[in-house]
């Protein structure tokens, strides 16, 4: 029987009253804590970075001051002068970059409503810069009451395309915090993203997809005259799970064409799965896409798949890899290049396409380091000729920096030195690997600060959101993270379990309808694979994680009694309620099988709140208010439900915040209680 959880007005009441204290300073905190925040606020994160056609110039985003700024240097990182179309600089919040195919010219996204709680249209304007070093200010191409973003020029330099919603109020992404309930549910305030285009001869704006679409990304074709794009129904945020892949000629009111609905039958080993990164062959005659089970747009994973352009037979071209392509370019209508996931660290390969086959060819590196240049997971900005690549690369041994250089066998240098003078305050970092029930699992581990062989240490786990996704080395951010907890003196082991990116899609889909049973063996035998090798005390480990890794945080202690103490950010605790309670619930059914209405048992054997009776562990939640993916009512189900049962347990409601934290007090005050809680009952030192 489905049993029809809603909030009750008490509870209401409760998070308004929690609210305005939902970050103040927690008791008794230790000052290590407040030693490693301040140093984690030093790090300059670095968003986004592209390299020129012609391979001789680099523009990055830098977050300067809390705002985003743009920043142009040639390609060994030297010669750095700002770029901003803001009468004042720094009051505007600028991104977006994309060279024109001359690689003289920047466009770019000028930001003045950055106000991320504020419910006002953003203005978004984009901009046109000569870099050839004259002192002219960059030429306003567009005015936009709204948001625009993943800017892309035609090859020939005459239309300049990107996303556009009109009267935006938000950021377009299921991430960001939803909108305040009110209003005809789905019908009152939908913002609707489009593929637009600006003529730079004319200025004149077109928005090139159908109106009642809601499209998530697009490529030109190689002659500019058309575009595929990824595109569904609204509302966006909920309905990118069942995209479908269009072509059209690129002029509004044209008319599309369903080149693959994976929610077709016919669709093969793609059926109910979901698909991202669309690119046109350079011939025009076919379109390449990564498909795979996928938990979020935007941590793209799976294999890569062709189609003709003008329609036909589907073909899985990396059919039975070990690997998990996240990125892709073609380098010609019989090559692909390639960057994947390898047992938790990331690879650039070559592949050979032969018919409806793409076979590895090379591997030009492996880093135990996340890359990325921005616009998608794991991109590189290549020039014309693939000769010269680009990406910002960190890792848990060092801070975020601009690599670029030409492509050889070894990853090209860093030619910025923004964060070269932090050191991480962490533990070394090693990859771990473990058999377990016929699949290899992998995971990696930090050890403790100013580590002593001689001496025993506790251990938190930690489990990473998705479960589509993976664990790569990655600089931590103020934000909750495995690597201040190794600071404080714990082992830290992050695991990448049946259901993650990096062994192939075999086990990617590994758990479906097995929703912390399977996974959870996975790490506990990596668990028992750490002990055997390092001196972790088993009578002190502690578990902890964010969203899929929030619930595992709730489910695994209904399960074991092994870990001592949690913490369960925007976690699930029941999800039959859940699935009529999340803005989301698209996403559901290709992990479960069915939807709860046809399926319930599936949805009921996975639910902390079933087995809550068996919860012995001391447990904080954290959790937005606003959280459109794992909804607020879900944590106070079960801290309601533990408090019954006499469990130690803290709820913290941060007010204005999604399912991604914007706001830096609140960064800051999670992991200080997090920290603070394991301090409490899981102390590093006996």
């Amino acid at each position: 029987m489905i049993k029809c959880t809603h909030l009750p007005v008490s509870m209401l009441l409760m998070i308004m009253a929690l609210a305005p204290v939902a970050f103040a300073e927690p008791a008794n905190v230790d000052p290590r804590i407040d030693q490693l925040l301040t140093q984690l606020t030093r790090t300059q994160p670095i968003e986004a970075v592209s390299i020129s056609p012609d391979g001789k110039q680099l523009a990055w985003v830098i977050e300067r001051q809390g705002k985003s700024a743009i920043e142009v240097a040639a390609v060994d990182g030297s010669q750095v002068h700002a770029v901003s179309a803001a009468a004042k600089p720094g009051s505007c919040a600028e991104s977006g970059i994309a060279w024109a195919p001359d690689s003289r010219h920047l466009a770019f996204v000028s930001n003045c409503s950055i106000d991320m709680t504020s419910t006002k249209v953003m203005q978004n304007d984009i901009y046109l810069d000569d870099t050839t070093g004259n002192d002219a200010p960059p030429t306003r191409l567009a005015q936009l009451q709204g948001y625009a973003r993943a800017l892309q020029w035609t090859a020939d330099g005459k239309s300049l395309g990107f996303l556009y919603v009109p009267g935006a109020t938000r950021h377009a992404s299921a991430l960001a915090a939803a909108k305040p309930a009110a209003g005809e549910v789905g019908v009152t305030g939908v913002e609707v993203q489009h593929v637009a285009s600006i003529d730079i001869a004319s200025g004149t704006l077109h928005e090139l997809t159908p109106v009642g679409m809601y499209a998530y990304e697009f490529n030109w074709s190689p002659d500019g005259t058309r575009i595929a794009y990824t595109a569904a129904l609204p509302p966006g945020d909920n309905n990118w799970w069942i995209a479908k892949l269009y072509v059209q000629p690129a002029q509004p009111d044209a008319a599309a064409t369903v080149l693959v609905d994976p929610t077709h039958v016919d669709s093969g080993s793609l059926h109910g799965l979901q698909i991202a990164l669309p690119r046109w062959s350079p011939d025009g005659l076919r379109i390449a896409f990564i498909g795979g089970l996928m938990s979020d747009q935007g941590a793209t994973g799976g294999d890569i798949y062709a189609v003709s352009s003008a329609g036909g037979m589907l073909s899985n071209l990396t059919p039975g890899i070990h690997v998990t392509p996240s990125w892709f370019s073609w380098s010609s209508p019989q090559a692909l290049r390639v960057n994947q996931i390898s047992n938790g660290q990331t690879q650039l390969a070559d592949y050979a396409v032969h018919g409806d086959r793409a076979t590895q060819q090379k591997v030009w590196f492996i880093l135990p380091a996340s890359v990325g240049d921005g616009t998608a997971a794991l991109a590189l900005s290549q020039s014309r000729d693939q000769q010269q690549i680009a990406f910002i690369q960190s890792s848990y041994a060092a801070a975020p920096e601009v690599h670029a250089g030409a492509l050889d066998n070894t990853p090209p240098p860093a030619v910025t030195m923004i964060n070269a003078a932090l050191k991480p305050a962490w533990g070394k970092s090693e990859s771990v690997q473990w058999n377990h029930e016929g699949f290899h699992v992998q995971g990696w581990l930090l050890y403790p600060a100013n580590y002593d062989p001689k001496k025993t240490y506790p251990m938190i786990v930690v489990v990473h959101g998705g479960p589509s996704s993976a664990v790569i080395p990655s600089w931590p951010s103020v934000g909750y993270g495995g690597a201040p907890l190794s600071a404080l003196g714990y082992f830290v082991l992050m695991t990448n379990p049946r259901g993650s990116y990096g062994q192939g899609e075999k086990f990617v889909q590994a758990n479906r309808r097995d929703f912390g049973y399977g996974d959870l063996r996975d790490t506990l035998a990596g668990i028992d694979a750490v002990e055997k090798k390092f001196p972790v005390d088993d009578k002190r480990l502690g578990l902890t994680g964010w969203s899929y890794g929030g619930f595992m945080s709730m489910f695994a202690p209904t399960q074991t009694q092994r870990f001592r103490a949690v913490v369960a950010g925007a976690g699930i605790s029941n999800w039959q309620s859940y699935y009529g309670q999340n803005l989301i619930d698209q996403w559901m059914p290709p992990f479960f099988g069915a939807s709860v209405y046809d399926d319930p048992a599936v949805y009921a054997k996975s639910s902390a709140i079933n087995f809550i009776k068996q919860v012995k562990t001391p447990m904080l939640i954290v959790v937005g208010d606003r959280d459109a993916e794992c909804p607020a009512p879900q944590s106070f189900e079960m801290w309601h439900a533990l408090r019954a049962q006499g469990v130690a347990t803290s709820l913290v409601v941060y007010p204005n915040e999604g399912h991604h934290f914007v706001d830096p007090a609140h960064q800051r005050d999670v992991l200080q209680r997090a920290l603070g809680w394991f301090g409490k009952y899981l102390p590093a030192t006996k």
